[in-house]
């Protein structure tokens, strides 16, 4: 019997294929790490750079690797990482996310 990997997984396969031919492939690092302690929330990821906001995001679903991209393009066109609702690819929308400001 095979085992079939977790949504979490499934999305980060997809995140790194994509990001293969993604224009800025060299400016955004997509990494796993461990659990952020937000177990019963499944694909929790997030957005973080150095004097921008960081935005971490919760019950992405596995097929939604575009709009993180679109979303990434704008977190790093952002000069501190505010990206306004609308702005939002509309995928996205529906997952729960939470923005921390720049400390």
């Amino acid at each position: 019997m095979g085992c079939t990997p977790s949504d979490g997984s499934q999305l980060l396969n997809k995140l790194q294929a994509q990001n293969q031919t993604w224009p800025h492939q060299a400016d955004l690092d997509i990494q796993e790490v461990g659990c952020p302690w937000i177990c019963s929330q499944p694909c929790a990821l997030a957005f973080s750079a150095t004097d921008k906001a960081t935005y971490l995001f919760t019950n992405v679903p596995a097929a939604e690797a575009e709009a993180l991209l679109q979303f990434g393009a704008l977190y790093l066109n952002s000069q501190n990482g505010d990206i306004p609702w609308k702005q939002f690819p509309e995928a996205l929308k529906s997952t729960e996310v939470a923005k921390i400001p720049a400390v």
